[in-house]
């Protein structure tokens, strides 16, 4: 049979059977932000359609660092660190999760089990030469960093044929047919297709997203106070809430379509009825949060918004800031007052 294109050939497999499908995780953050909802959103999917998701936790590709994107390289963690970052990032992961016994649950597995202890020299003799270092260097990762003349270390060069290494041994040991990243993954999906391909002769499929952007240009997940984490303790369920109450009106439509479960035809029958783009706001921050802080967290979240913006009161879920009394009493001034609510932690950024 002749195809037109892998999609064509892996819409044809799908068909046939349940596939298992992976995405990585780095651990270098002790929480994922929502720049990362796109793929937490496409696990679900796989969930529903009765296929086998893999979570990556990369707590040993995150001892080297990924450079793609980077102008420099990461900092670099001890085991500690990223054990702990592990661990959290499972947690926010899980709460996307469909636990539901008619569908398959989140396989977790560490990457650390596999290349913690490999012996490099045999490593090398044994995959090296199914890598092109020709290759190698158009990869977007290392040639952007390269034209810019920006350093980068032979440490990082070697992130992208560990992660193809990945690709490999849940290839060998789980049947996993696809990987899933964002764009930026691009080329070190295709070094993990072709490694299991040179080495195994199997066929294997990457799959990336486009790298969500909002109507400003901005990337998604960026803000001016910082990361718009998915950990609680980094971000309350109120802030989460107001992120997406506040969105562009040119982005509205197109959330409710990504980051919710309601279907299209639900989504232009509420674009129909709602001429006022608030409510469809209020209704895609509810969405939201009830999937990531549930539904309790969600309705303080939208009673403090009211409370505080149209009643002209303050919400008990509005985030607080306790100050000695002490210091009421001495005087304080608007500076360290903006440090001291964390609204800011640079003296120099509120002057």
């Amino acid at each position: 049979m002749g195809w037109l294109n892998n999609i064509e050939k892996l819409d044809y497999i799908a068909q046939k059977k349940k596939i298992v499908c992976y995405i990585g995780f780095d651990c270098t953050a002790e929480s994922l932000h929502v720049g990362s909802l796109i793929q937490l959103m496409l696990i679900r999917i796989i969930q529903k359609t009765g296929n086998q998701p893999i979570v990556l936790l990369g707590s040993g590709t995150s001892k080297i660092g990924d450079p793609s994107g980077k102008d420099k390289a990461r900092q670099l963690l001890e085991d500690h660190e990223l054990q702990k970052n592990s661990i959290s990032i499972k947690k926010n992961i899980e709460k996307f999760s469909i636990n539901d016994s008619r569908f398959p649950k989140i396989k977790f597995i560490d990457n650390s089990l596999w290349l913690n202890d490999i012996n490099y020299i045999n490593w090398l003799r044994k995959y090296g030469k199914f890598f092109s270092v020709n290759k190698m260097l158009t990869m977007d990762s290392v040639n952007e960093r390269l034209k810019r003349k920006q350093p980068l270390s032979f440490l990082e060069f070697n992130y992208m044929v560990l992660q193809a290494y990945d690709f490999l041994e849940l290839n060998k040991t789980k049947n996993c047919l696809m990987q899933i990243g964002g764009s930026d993954q691009w080329g070190n999906i295709v070094n993990g297709v072709e490694l299991i391909k040179r080495h195994s002769n199997n066929e294997a499929y990457g799959l990336t997203t486009p790298l969500i952007t909002l109507a400003s240009g901005d990337k998604m997940g960026k803000t001016e106070k910082g990361a718009v984490w998915l950990d609680k303790n980094l971000l309350s369920s109120y802030d989460y809430w107001q992120f997406w109450r506040n969105v562009d009106d040119q982005d509205v439509i197109r959330f409710l379509q990504m980051f919710t479960e309601f279907g299209l035809d639900k989504i232009q029958d509420l674009k129909n009825k709602n001429e006022n783009i608030n409510h469809l706001k209020i209704l895609l921050a509810n969405q939201t949060t009830k999937m990531l802080h549930g539904e309790t967290a969600t309705k303080k979240a939208e009673l403090t918004a009211k409370n505080t913006f149209e009643n002209k009161s303050i919400g008990s879920d509005l985030p607080t800031v306790n100050i000695k009394k002490e210091i009421v009493k001495k005087g304080i001034n608007i500076i360290d007052l903006v440090v001291l609510a964390k609204i800011s932690t640079s003296r120099s950024e509120v002057r």
